[in-house]
């Protein structure tokens, strides 16, 4: 049985919603969490029932969303550096925290350790497309000054998850510019492009609407352009339903429509653009599985950020990453 090692403690709203969260994971499947926080306080909010199906690690000590980041190797005691290590230590085949980011990426970065061939890890995002199958971003925050080499392997890392996590055969890999011509670009992709052309499913550069249209399978920038990115989506998926429920409110017609539509196209846009459909972000190239949820997360969040660690262990993602990049050696 998968192995979840779950900080408990580090979201912005303690720990009930990420309990509540892997309460509703249990309900729908079978893997065993690690729960790793304040014990008393985990046990007054876990249910009876499920308290034989958990196993709690104590720790005393959280990591706040104002620390520093770099602080987290030295703090032994914190919850996020207590999961982090059983991973390390085989002990967990996976971890999933709300907590702070940086942190954690530190400390899988550093504790868990880098895949071969791997000069730093990527977080990647799915965005929502119009085709069936989502569209994967990275560098979404964990590398804000990428070199080239970086960038080229954050395309095969893309390529793999691509295919082994969503089934894609041969994924179309483009690197997010300022036009789609060759010529275009600063001196970072530039140098990346010809790098990237070793990749297979290499098609060359895209444009930000091309993350969304279903031209391309795997996106890749770096960390800072790939954070703003992400945050100006999330901005702009909140605008316009606010703008919808603004104008559906004035027109009696159009409340009318909305009625109508509300199970069938509203429901299916929700669904597509929730980011909590997702549960969080995977850190690809550490030598394990570390999926890193907003702050904000809610128990649905919490729950599929899980089921996204039980599927990226049950796969072979980091075996073909290696074999990727392996072959480029």
């Amino acid at each position: 049985m998968i192995k979840v090692a779950i900080d408990a403690m580090g979201g912005d709203f303690g720990p009930e919603p990420i309990i509540e969260g892997v309460v509703q994971a249990l309900e729908e499947k079978k893997f065993y969490p690690i729960l790793v926080g304040d014990k008393s306080e985990i046990l007054s909010l876990l249910p009876q029932y499920y308290i034989d199906k958990v196993k709690i690690v104590d720790a005393s000590d959280v990591i706040s969303m104002s620390d520093q980041a770099t602080n987290a190797l030295k703090r032994k005691d914190s919850s996020i550096y207590k999961a982090v290590e059983l991973v390390r230590n085989k002990e967990a085949d996976a971890v999933v925290s709300a907590g702070h980011s940086g942190a954690t990426m530190t400390l899988a970065t550093l504790r868990i350790g880098r895949l071969p061939y791997i000069s730093k890890p990527g977080l990647a995002t799915l965005m929502p497309s119009i085709t069936d199958t989502k569209t994967l971003v990275l560098d979404v925050g964990a590398v804000t000054d990428c070199t080239p080499q970086n960038l080229y392997e954050f395309g095969a890392m893309g390529e793999a998850y691509v295919q082994k996590i969503l089934g894609v055969r041969s994924p179309r890999v483009g690197l997010l510019s300022n036009g789609s011509e060759e010529s275009k670009g600063n001196a970072l992709t530039k140098e990346a492009f010809g790098l990237l052309k070793g990749l297979k499913g290499f098609i060359g550069n895209v444009e930000g609407k091309d993350i969304f249209n279903g031209s391309v399978n795997v996106v890749v920038c770096d960390g800072f352009t790939g954070n703003i990115l992400l945050k100006t989506s999330e901005g702009v998926v909140t605008t316009v339903f606010d703008l919808m429920k603004q104008y559906i409110r004035k027109s009696l017609p159009a409340k009318i429509g909305a009625l109508m539509m509300r199970k069938k196209v509203f429901a299916h846009m929700k669904k597509q653009v929730d980011k909590d459909e997702y549960g969080g972000a995977p850190l690809l190239g550490v030598n394990g599985c570390a999926i890193i949820s907003h702050g904000a997360s809610n128990p649905k969040a919490i729950k599929n950020a899980i089921f996204q660690a039980i599927q990226y262990t049950e796969s072979d993602v980091n075996s073909v990453i290696e074999e990727l990049l392996a072959n480029d050696k």
